[in-house]
């Protein structure tokens, strides 16, 4: 498993709120062993417990998330840093993966799965996640949603850096909002521009009298 995969499982804890929305998805302990996915094994180990634990470790993680986008660089890495150092990862060679029909391991980094309990774990693998996206591609990688109402977390992997939104559907709702602003300023501005000339005309009329 690629080590970039890992900052996946923070933008998938972090995007189970919607503050704008008064939206919480996090409320049971089946919704906390949707958030691992195929790690079964670790999905098994959640309990009721962890359904809060994990509420504040997406709150942690939405911070770091607000920091980055808001620009505050040196506030989002000490933020992630003090994730790291309460959640830490045991990395492994692994290789239950095959790269031929000769059974040649595929050797790879692995987060082992050591934690007492789920949620440190999952803290753990989303952290050391989010560290090796910001590291390898900087925190302006790190955003939020630009679409109101929605404040989605995602990761930026553009090639120019433009990413403004969280889905396809957030950038047209985008669009569409800013078309119909322009259209409206421009309506407005026509009509301006319509009582001007009659004003304009109107006084002409008058100092003609």
């Amino acid at each position: 498993m690629e080590l970039a995969h890992y900052s996946d499982y923070a933008v998938r804890l972090v995007n189970t709120e919607e503050p704008a929305r008064n939206k919480d998805a996090l409320t049971s302990v089946e919704a906390v062993r949707a958030l691992f996915g195929e790690s079964v094994q670790m999905a098994r180990r959640v309990t009721d417990t962890d359904v809060t634990r994990f509420r504040n470790v997406r709150g942690r993680l939405r911070a770091v998330f607000e920091a980055a986008d808001g620009g505050d660089h040196v506030l989002a890495v000490d933020l992630l840093n003090s994730l790291l150092m309460e959640f830490p990862v045991s990395p492994q060679v692994s290789g239950h993966q095959y790269l031929d029909d000769e059974g040649r391991p595929d050797w790879h980094i692995h987060l082992a799965d050591h934690p007492s309990n789920a949620s440190a774990g999952y803290a753990a693998i989303a952290s050391f996640g989010l560290a090796f996206h910001l590291t390898e591609h900087g925190p302006d990688r790190l955003g939020l949603c630009q679409a109101p109402p929605c404040r989605n977390a995602y990761l930026d992997t553009s090639t120019n850096r433009s990413r403004r939104y969280c889905s396809d559907r957030c950038a047209t709702r985008a669009n569409v909002a800013a078309y119909r602003a322009r259209k409206r300023l421009e309506a407005e501005a026509s009509a301006r521009s319509g009582r001007s000339a009659d004003t304009a005309q109107d006084s002409r009329a008058l100092s003609e009298l």
